[in-house]
């Protein structure tokens, strides 16, 4: 596996580490499968290497994929599978690999049945339609009920970009557009509460990319994060994304100057 460049800053590195679960054959990218894991096999060789966790991909789907993939992927299934390095479900789910169990942010109560269940949690931030998008409040009441369980969770639908800001919710020429929710203010944000951070709605509705530095610790505004409590975080706590998209993020890092060309 490539290592990133040296003068990408260290808590970014920290921050990004395995960052991107795969998901280009769902909405809005909704590539074919073979187009999918020829992705996923170029960005695993590729300069960013070290930003990609898992393929995602679905029961329908898994009898078409390489068994080369094994184990690098994480399948979207109501039942456990052998192939598999991580499961997404809708419901509570006894299985021998990592279970993400997706749950509504209005239901967080949820959040005991599946913590008690030894599963982890998952999160909806987007989708391609504007009413799909829960509010900076809901995101940030969800982040900061898992860090009171100490519950891990994932994010996955709308997290294409770095930072909160107005896109296009489709890759259509005439798509419509909305406010989307920006990876880096969810990581962030996330970090933060593990830390024991109360009030980080603000990080999560943040849409001054200035206001977010990083070199040997993270900021944001006044508040820091160190290297260590980083890596803390995103082992214990903010596991990953889904993203339809593995370019689009770094290209969008890239164009904020944290990224090398």
């Amino acid at each position: 596996m490539n290592t990133a460049p040296a003068k990408i800053a260290p808590a970014l590195r920290a921050l990004l580490e395995q960052l991107i679960d795969y998901a280009g054959i769902y909405p809005p990218a909704a590539l074919p499968l073979d187009a999918t894991v020829a992705n996923y096999r170029s960005y695993q060789t590729g300069e960013f290497s070290w930003m990609l966790r898992w393929l995602v991909v679905g029961t329908n789907e898994l009898q078409n994929v390489p068994n080369s993939l094994d184990g690098s992927i994480s399948l979207l299934s109501e039942s456990d599978d052998a192939r598999a390095a991580t499961l997404e479900t809708k419901n509570v789910l006894k299985a021998r690999h990592p279970v993400y169990c997706e749950t509504a942010v209005d239901k967080l109560d949820q959040l005991d049945e599946i913590k008690a269940a030894g599963n982890f949690a998952k999160i909806r931030t987007g989708g391609v339609k504007a009413e799909a998008i829960p509010s900076p409040k809901n995101v940030a009441a969800f982040i900061s009920a898992c860090a009171e369980r100490r519950l891990p969770f994932k994010a996955t639908a709308g997290l294409h970009h770095p930072i909160r800001a107005e896109y296009a919710l489709t890759y259509e020429a005439d798509a419509p557009r909305a406010v989307m929710h920006g990876f880096l203010n969810v990581l962030m944000a996330a970090a933060f509460a593990w830390q024991g951070e109360k009030n980080i709605e603000a990080i999560v509705a943040e849409t001054d990319a200035s206001a977010f530095t990083f070199q040997d610790g993270a900021k944001w505004r006044d508040l820091t994060l160190t290297i260590e409590q980083i890596k803390d975080a995103r082992a214990n706590f903010m596991h990953s994304i889904g993203s339809c998209s593995f370019d689009e993020p770094v290209n969008e890092l890239q164009a904020l100057g944290l990224l090398p060309k």
